[in-house]
């Protein structure tokens, strides 16, 4: 059951109850009592039916059909069973009657034959468009620091449909680092991307997009030998995705070496038994 078919059933108790001081008005108990009558006769009824699946499904129309014949029926009993002895004085239930009357017209007229709710307009879906990066896996030395960068792509977000482009165009990857040197040690500080077109100038991002930095968690320490590997992240330019404009990624990479020495420390010692 919706609410709007509840709200059916209690207008047309209302309603009934408004009617009967009009309609039969010898044995009545007044507006208020009638209106009692009227929606105990058609939420009862209107209840039952459906209980037992006979308006199962029912519209807002058959609804309300079932609810006045169930208030009329429990007022025209009121009226028979039990009527009042003495003559009420309708009078002062008159533009009562009508206004009640008047506005459960109106509800109903405006459930029934109003304009239909538009639905919720849904979300238009999102793709990912993925540019591939030829190649997509690169090797790289920077003094003592080398590696590879793997997995690069170029990924935007577009509404479906209107094309329109969600997300602006990021440049994905890892990028694996090495220590190799035999002496020093290397704090990573910070990597600065930059895309260099055809005639060797730099593409700039428009206004509002972060640079394309990478950063390193709590300025990582490499010994000799040891490598680590970063996501990589940042924000590419849009007049990159044009063919032919971009020729080269470009990372700089900003490091520190230190000295790294090793010393051996001897501790005479002797296993005896206590």
């Amino acid at each position: 059951m919706t609410f709007g078919i509840f709200v059916t059933w209690v207008l047309m108790g209302v309603l009934a109850g408004v009617l009967a001081g009009l309609v039969i008005e010898r044995g009545g108990r007044g507006l208020k009592k009638d209106i009692m009558f009227g929606l105990a006769g058609s939420i009862g009824l209107s209840w039952l039916l459906r209980a037992i699946g006979v308006i199962s499904g029912s519209g807002l129309l058959a609804a309300a059909v079932v609810a006045l014949a169930g208030a009329a029926i429990a007022i025209v009993a009121q009226r028979k069973i039990r009527p009042s002895e003495h003559g009420d004085d309708m009078n002062a239930d008159v533009w009562w009657q009508w206004g009640l009357g008047a506005a459960v017209a109106v509800i109903m007229g405006w459930m029934m034959f109003g304009p239909a709710q538009q639905p919720t307009a849904t979300a238009a879906a999102i793709d990912d468009k993925t540019y591939a990066v030829t190649p997509a896996t690169l090797t790289l030395k920077a003094g003592i620091v080398t590696g590879e960068v793997t997995d690069m792509k170029v990924t935007e977000r577009i509404e479906q449909g209107s094309g329109r482009v969600v997300s602006p165009a990021k440049l994905t990857a890892r990028i694996a680092l090495k220590n190799s040197s035999t002496s020093q040690t290397v704090r990573l500080v910070a990597g600065k991307i930059q895309y260099i077109d055809a005639q060797g100038r730099p593409i700039t991002l428009e206004d509002n997009r972060a640079d394309p930095i990478v950063k390193f968690s709590n300025s990582e320490r490499l010994d000799p030998g040891q490598e680590t590997t970063e996501s990589l992240d940042v924000d590419f330019p849009v007049e990159a995705l044009k063919a032919n404009t971009l020729k080269t990624i470009r990372l700089n990479l900003a490091y520190v070496p230190s000295p790294y020495h090793e010393e051996t420390a001897n501790f005479p010692v002797s296993i005896g038994a206590k």
